[in-house]
């Protein structure tokens, strides 16, 4: 996976299209503007890797010597993971993977599942795969600020001892304001991401080409023969550094989760054009550093400047990993608000940071959250280094999975041929495996962590989805179906009284049990009355056209479905508002919205283990009342509450 979550980012600055606007074939002076604008938030992660991605290649634990025969051999497998990985598998297979024109890993699971029923057995499965490949974008996710920010100041190392002492508290001070700023919205600092990268990228370039002056047999790295001679000649330890030469991959993810908000071709011209060129011209130029001055390998990257350019240098850097970071900290609120939508995780704030962008969210919990983990790790990890012997274990595993789920679209949806799909599916499996097996040597280093934040976070998100479900049917067993209410309001009628009411439940074949529970202590019912539920489809937008469907149930009373996708916040007054249809007027400043609110008793009846039921308890106590959430009015809303066993 990317550096960032990504399996969904969103889009900053006034240049972001939207994904119904990103999806149409852009041209001329529009297609300019995407493309620079994708600079920004799609290669903010590959940008940075060229800080310490060579450096951690050669480090002496590794036990390659930096020598020109090595330097060659990294360097192709740097080439040729960056055309195999990112140009074949992302850019020219996965991007057509789109689910409505959204990309991401939790996008591509929702393409798969039948959206008539719920998944069962290989489905189950594959589902279960892509929820934890989305649990491990957040384990990864939390070392990237710290990682990219880190290696960016430690640029001033390099031109002092004197620095070392104020490098991690520089970094924490830099990492407390990127985290304080999330609250105001991307679309503040979008406006400078492009140009701030462009000239990031150009730099790249002018100073690889500086130092390839002095060596231009790096262009050699070009032949393949070198990384397999790099493997003969250095065994286990050459596998070791396939470890470190993932690093440059790390932004993958990204290209795939942005696409909803660029489409393909921007995407595809921006990498082509300048940021592939760009990034091969400074690796070759840390390798041709590396092959006149082996002293060089400490930090080549910032070795490559002049002594005037250092310090510039070194602000650019952390400009470019605070751009970095941002896409992980939106990545992160875009896919948390999907795993909402889509039923995997509690409700919790979501403010909206931007009026025109549906993607530009900001989430209080998770920004701080993500705050303390970057600092921690920071303290924790002291340096980029330990920090990158970390990073990767989650990602490979992400991308592994995204291969998996690819090849079952490819299969199923597109119905290509087995012999089209098996050698695809065998070429970059053998190259995610291999990156795999070679981070899973960094466990013990650090890479535990990553894995344990993601196994944790997947036993949230199931424990949650598994939960609601038993929640659902434990509610259901206190309910009736519409057809024996309907007999009853016939044989017993009970006291209409003025006003509409509206009662919220998810069954839209059941009684609501706010419904019911207010004929059993008030024994009336309004004159009119909506049984309302909300929908969340596995498209990421649904169009205005089908947002309500309205069905009249007679006596007064009728039936609303909201839709929604699972990338659209939900706003239950607004969709309502103004409703005229087959004979239904609704005025939302008149409606009284009734809602059950259950209080949660773990028991010993089938369902999960006591410690699961125990923990969805904390989290249901803890979630966001659904009054807030729907967006409803505090002063027309009724709750009436229940002890349920689970």
């Amino acid at each position: 996976m990317s550096k960032r979550s990504g399996d969904v980012a969103t889009v900053s600055g006034e240049a972001a299209a939207t994904a119904e606007t990103a999806q149409q074939t852009p041209r001329g002076r529009y297609l300019a503007t995407l493309t620079l604008a994708a600079l920004g938030i799609v290669y903010g992660d590959l940008g940075t890797s060229p800080l310490y991605a060579i450096r951690e290649s050669f480090l002496p634990e590794h036990g390659v010597a930096v020598t020109p025969d090595n330097v060659l051999g990294v360097l192709s497998l740097i080439v040729w993971a960056l055309i195999l990985v990112i140009s074949l598998k992302y850019l020219v297979f996965v991007l057509q993977a789109d689910n409505h024109g959204e990309g991401g890993i939790l996008a591509l699971t929702s393409l798969i599942m039948p959206s008539s029923r719920p998944p069962q057995g290989r489905y189950r499965l594959l589902m279960l795969l892509g929820l934890f490949g989305t649990a491990l974008v957040y384990g990864d996710g939390m070392i990237t600020p710290a990682i990219s920010v880190l290696s960016a100041v430690e640029g001033l190392g390099v031109a002092t001892p004197w620095f070392d002492p104020y490098i991690v508290p520089v970094t924490i001070v830099i990492l407390i304001g990127l985290f304080m700023f999330q609250r105001r919205g991307t679309a503040h600092v979008g406006r400078v991401f492009a140009p701030v990268m462009l000239l990031w990228f150009l730099t790249l370039a002018t100073l690889g080409i500086v130092n390839i002056v002095a060596a231009p047999m790096v262009f050699g790295a070009l032949n393949p023969a070198h990384a397999v001679t790099f493997f003969l000649n250095n065994g286990w330890h050459g596998f070791l550094v396939l470890g470190s030469v993932f690093l440059v991959l790390t932004g993958g993810e990204a290209l795939y989760a942005d696409m909803g908000h660029f489409g393909r071709r921007p995407i595809r011209i921006a990498w082509f054009t300048l940021v592939l060129p760009a990034l091969l011209l400074n690796y070759f130029g840390q390798g041709a550093l590396l092959i006149t001055d082996p002293t060089a390998a400490v930090n080549p990257f910032f070795r490559m400047a002049p002594a005037w350019a250092l310090y510039p240098l070194v602000g650019l850097s952390a400009l470019a990993a605070v751009i970095a970071s941002q896409a992980l900290i939106s990545g992160a609120f875009s896919l948390t608000m999907q795993a909402i939508q889509l039923g995997y995780a509690p409700r919790t704030q979501i403010d909206h940071t931007s009026t025109t962008e549906i993607g530009q969210v900001y989430l209080p919990g998770i920004n701080t959250a993500l705050m303390l983990s970057c600092i921690g790790l920071v303290l924790g990890f002291g340096s980029s280094t330990h920090l990158a012997a970390a990073y990767g274990v989650a990602v490979t595993m992400t991308m592994t999975i995204t291969t998996l789920l690819f090849v079952v679209v490819a299969y199923e949806q597109w119905g290509w041929r087995l012999w089209r799909v098996l050698p695809l599916a065998g070429a970059f499996l053998a190259i995610d495996l291999a990156f795999a097996t070679a981070n899973l040597l960094k466990i013990p280093h650090g890479g535990w962590f990553p894995l344990v934040v993601g196994g944790g976070i997947f036993i949230l998100l199931t424990t949650w989805k598994t939960g609601r479900r038993i929640l659902a049917e434990r509610v259901a067993e206190r309910t009736q179906s519409l057809e024996a209410f309907f007999r009853r309001l016939h044989d017993h009628p009970p006291v209409r009284v003025p006003g509409m009411a509206v009662f919220m439940y998810s069954q839209p074949d059941r009684t609501p049990p706010a419904l019911m529970h207010n004929l059993r202590h008030n024994e009336v019912l309004h004159q009119r009355v909506v049984f309302l539920s909300v929908r969340t489809r596995r498209i990421p937008y649904v169009p205005k056209a089908e947002r309500t469907v309205v069905q009249p149930l007679g006596h007064g009373l009728f039936q609303i479905q909201l839709h929604y996708g699972f990338m659209e916040v939900v706003n239950v007054p607004d969709a309502l508002t103004d409703l005229h249809r087959d004979g239904l007027r609704l005025v939302p400043a008149e409606l009284t919205y009734f809602l059950g609110r259950e209080t949660l008793l773990a028991s010993k009846r089938p369902g999960m283990a006591l410690w699961r039921e125990r923990l969805f308890s904390i989290m249901s106590r803890n979630a966001r009342s659904a009054a807030s959430f729907f967006g409803l009015p505090p002063d027309q809303v009724v709750e009436l509450g229940t002890q349920i066993e689970i």
